[in-house]
């Protein structure tokens, strides 16, 4: 589970280091580089709530063993690739292939908890969190290695290997649908809502093209998306076996704020990794090698704060104080320079980790507790496009401010809009009463309200 769950952050924090060098290669500046990472999250962003509905349906083994697959796959596209096309869309494959193992881990650790009665694992939560942190934010230092060691071609080749391991262990290791409904009761849903997630995809997609490059030209991309969004509503609510339960999310109050945060948290989180790090390789003239080590603290803040706390179920204190440091670290990018001195810029990559290691933490513990058991394949898929959706508004948050290179005065203009970003987060943090519950031992529901929580048909 671990391993298949890095893929996705180990390919999206490689690639910050490299942007700027595959810029260079191809003679594109960073308002084209930056669909490298918006192929990549746009393709998540759709893949991870429609493979975990697929997941719901058909069991773990079967969706994350051809994920991992696509992996590979993708990083010899990516390898070889004689162009910018060919690499985003090698970038694409990425996306669909890395969709699979976090719904599929989300559903394992639910069926285990049906099993054994536990409630609540948090302690495997955390280490799938650490871990992801762990490689979300030692990828630049890593890529930058790689880059110097053999150019920016190495950072889609270590996708091959990482792909093997996953195809060998999952293969040996995960247990069939067919055990777990055996061992664990473990009951499929019945359907494949295929039109809904059609739409949803159409839905997303559009809106994210013209947000990605908003201009008169592209009127009719919102107009599609809106239309999309309104069949796919009505799609939902009236389908027996829907892709996305909308009844069951409009009841689901904390459910949606979750979500909400998530996408805040990630949209400051994923600017600050792209924006900062492209800033010092162009705005302070550094290497990407050295770069990638500026932001080695950022690691150890990041895995500090996981480790520190991710054992404790209880969410609101993560958030509030996730909060406060976020607040501090975009306002430090207001004071960055060509002149800064690198401990400085290191130190401001360390505050910056310290939400990292504790804003998602909590939302996955909010989500795990919120969410229908019989859909946490497709609750936790949610998360993850919340989470993409955030780094789809960084990446073109960076392509404006960063339309004529990657330079101190755009650095200091996406502080501003990350530091209103980071208060939104404060304020929905604060405002969310339900978090009050979680993780307590006097919780009698597990969404951290009065409110009964949706049962599966076998309980």
């Amino acid at each position: 589970m671990i391993l298949g769950s890095i893929l996705n952050p180990v390919n999206s924090s490689m690639l910050a280091v490299a942007l700027i060098p595959i810029g260079r290669s191809f003679g594109a500046p960073p308002s084209q580089t930056a669909w490298l990472v918006s192929a990549l999250y746009l393709a998540t962003a759709v893949g991870q709530p429609v493979i975990g509905r697929l997941v719901d349906s058909y069991g773990p083994r079967l969706l994350y063993l051809t994920g991992t697959a696509l992996v590979g796959a993708a990083g010899l596209l990516g390898m070889f690739a004689p162009n910018l096309g060919m690499l985003i869309l090698s970038r694409v494959l990425l996306g669909f292939g890395t969709s699979a193992a976090y719904p599929a881990s989300m559903f394992l650790l639910r069926a285990e908890s049906d099993r054994t009665g536990l409630k609540s694992p948090s302690g495997i939560l955390a280490a799938l969190s650490a871990c992801s942190q762990v490689i979300a934010v030692i990828g630049p230092t890593v890529g930058g290695l790689l880059i110097s060691a053999g150019g920016w071609h190495l950072i889609f080749g270590v996708n091959v290997p990482l792909s093997a391991a996953c195809l060998v262990l999952g293969a040996v290791r995960l247990p069939s649908l067919a055990t777990l409904k055996e061992v664990s009761g473990v009951r499929p849903a019945q359907r494949t809502d295929a039109a809904g997630m059609v739409l949803f995809a159409v839905m997303l997609t559009t809106f994210m093209l013209f947000l990605m490059s908003p201009r008169a030209g592209t009127w009719y991309l919102p107009v599609l998306s809106v239309a999309a969004g309104t069949a796919f509503a009505v799609r939902e609510l009236r389908t027996p076996e829907p892709f996305v339960d909308l009844r069951v999310l409009r009841g689901n109050a904390p459910l949606l704020a979750t979500y909400g945060r998530q996408l805040l948290a990630y949209t400051t989180t994923y600017a600050f990794l792209y924006g900062f790090t492209q800033w010092l390789e162009e705005g302070r003239s550094l290497s990407a090698q050295t770069a990638g080590m500026l932001l080695l603290p950022m690691s150890a803040a990041a895995v500090v704060a996981t480790v520190v706390t991710g054992r404790r179920a209880a969410v609101r204190g993560k958030l509030v104080v996730g909060a406060l440091v976020q607040l501090a670290g975009c306002a430090a990018l207001l004071f960055a320079d060509a002149a800064s001195p690198l401990w400085l810029l290191a130190l401001i990559g360390a505050v910056a980790g310290i939400p990292q290691g504790l804003n998602g933490l909590a939302n996955q513990n909010a989500l795990y507790a919120q969410a229908d058991p019989a859909r946490m394949g497709s609750s936790a898929g949610l998360l993850r496009t919340f989470t993409y959706l955030g780094a789809l508004a960084a990446s073109a948050a960076n392509a404006a401010f960063f339309r004529d290179g990657a330079t101190t005065e755009g650095l200091h203009h996406l502080g501003w809009l990350l530091l209103a970003v980071a208060v939104a987060f404060l304020v929905a943090s604060v405002a969310d009463r339900s978090l009050h519950r979680i993780g307590r031992p006097q919780d009698t529901s597990d969404d951290g309200t009065d409110a009964p929580r949706p049962q599966r048909a076998d309980r």
